[in-house]
């Protein structure tokens, strides 16, 4: 098929459906273990039981570069799966491009982004465990919203610590959880002893990412009837995310095409490792000349100022201590609009193949992503999220590159979530009071002062 004749959107049919999500721990050899954060021990399968199914345990620690979709999960993806891949034409006319800009759309589902991916598989798991309730935490919303949804599906109760700031940020994302049956409170709150002794120190506290997870993980370890359930960072979140890449490099077959370059948003790397590490795989294993890029906000340096070091994933020192790139654990992000973008750190994965030059990484400004997720919008007419809008600020880069150059690259991005209820963001950068705002030096040797011994 010609280049030029490629369809707006590319669509695979129910049946062509991956049967397997894609572990990249089996190609990154070197990855260090978990460690417990009481005798920084590597963890073992028991450390995990108290808050995870022992399913997703093994998940978690798995080696095994393909595991199957259960087929009452493949049931459910077929609701809003295959996602469509689709051809940015809009957009490469405006910038006067010769490079062709692809799209992994995963906002077309009830959550609004490609957080349901892992929600699904997360709650099948715990209900055939027999759990009756899911704590957890969000930031930004998505994530809560999509596992209001899941937990909805199966019959369960849904617990969402929702970060403050994106709470006040965002009222209506509490709704939409509500509305799917969850209980929503802001982070730091009344209801755990962590966030408790947060607020008699701090009554105006905004809370963080960090500190939402300790307030879901320690409701989850003292009701016996709860478990856990995280949107990013561990393993088995990014393994159940590859559904999205591997979805995507069947549909660039369809049209003889294959990325010169891969791009995606990352906070703790969950729809960054989706869409990118199916690429990666090819890259690895088969040496494809493919540049992968991580987008985070430079409020939130994580990959391209943090430390690669052992940390803590919480304020609470209630998870494992995981060897990842990290502002510190007690990092308290700015109040930058991308909510799902504000965690003090990445997942392992991520971090290893960052650190052996697997992938690269750029940090952008919230008012240069802000102009960017305009122009997306009045070209191709869907309103991303913040986090997404990061991916979109660097396709355009790189886009404008090529125009430079003459270079007619392939750039596939993901287009994570929608922006629906992100419109205070939009509405603050159009009225020009949106600021951008940089993570200073000196914060950052503060917080690496918390990191742990080992």
């Amino acid at each position: 098929m010609s280049k030029k004749n490629v369809p707006y959107r590319v669509y695979l049919s129910e049946k062509e459906l991956p049967e397997s999500w894609y572990n990249i721990r089996a190609d990154l050899p070197g990855l260090s273990p978990y460690l417990n954060p009481k005798t920084k021990e590597p963890v073992v399968p028991d450390d995990m039981k108290a808050i995870f199914p022992m399913a997703l345990i093994e998940q978690e620690m798995s080696d095994e570069r393909f595991i199957e979709i259960p087929e009452q999960v493949r049931e459910l993806y077929r609701s809003f799966r295959p996602s469509p891949l689709c051809r940015a034409y809009n957009l490469e006319k405006l910038l006067d491009t010769p490079a062709r800009i692809y799209y992994k759309y995963e906002g077309n589902n009830p959550s609004g982004s490609h957080k349901l991916n892992t929600a699904i598989p997360q709650a099948y798991y715990n209900y055939k465990a027999g759990i009756k309730r899911l704590a957890t935490e969000t930031g930004a919303g998505q994530w809560g919203t999509a596992l209001s949804v899941a937990t909805q599906l199966f019959g369960m109760e849904c617990t969402v610590y929702m970060v403050k700031v994106s709470a006040m940020q965002k009222p209506y994302r509490k709704l939409i959880m509500e509305t799917y049956g969850a209980n929503v409170y802001a982070s730091p709150s009344n209801q755990t002893q962590t966030g408790r002794s947060v607020l008699e120190k701090d009554p105006e506290n905004m809370g963080s990412l960090g500190l939402a997870i300790s307030e879901a993980v320690e409701d989850a370890a003292t009701h016996e009837d709860t478990n856990y359930a995280l949107g990013s960072v561990l393993n088995h979140v990014l393994l159940h995310q590859t559904i999205i890449g591997l979805e995507a490099k069947k549909q660039m077959e369809k049209i003889d095409e294959y990325p010169d370059m891969v791009i995606a948003c990352c906070g703790g790397g969950s729809n960054f490792g989706g869409i990118a590490f199916p690429f990666l795989h090819d890259k690895i294993r088969l040496g494809k000349n493919i540049e992968i890029l991580a987008v985070e906000p430079a409020a939130c340096p994580t990959l391209t100022k943090g430390k690669f070091a052992f940390d803590y994933g919480d304020v609470a020192h209630l998870t494992p201590i995981i060897k990842m790139y990290t502002l510190g654990h007690n990092f308290m992000p700015p109040g930058i609009h991308a909510g799902g973008l504000r965690y003090h750190g990445d997942s392992a994965l991520v971090s290893k193949a960052y650190h052996d030059g697997l992938i690269g990484a750029r940090a952008v400004h919230q008012t240069d992503v802000f102009k960017a997720a305009v122009q997306f919008a009045r070209s191709e007419l869907i309103l991303p999220a913040p986090e997404s809008a990061h991916a979109i600020k660097v396709a355009i880069d790189e886009a404008l590159k090529c125009k430079e150059t003459g270079e007619s690259k392939s750039i596939l991005f993901c287009l994570s979530g929608h922006g629906n209820f992100d419109l205070t963001a939009y509405e603050e950068y159009l009225s020009g009071k949106l600021t951008d705002v940089e993570y200073p030096d000196e914060m950052l040797e503060k917080g690496y002062e918390s990191l742990p011994t080992v």
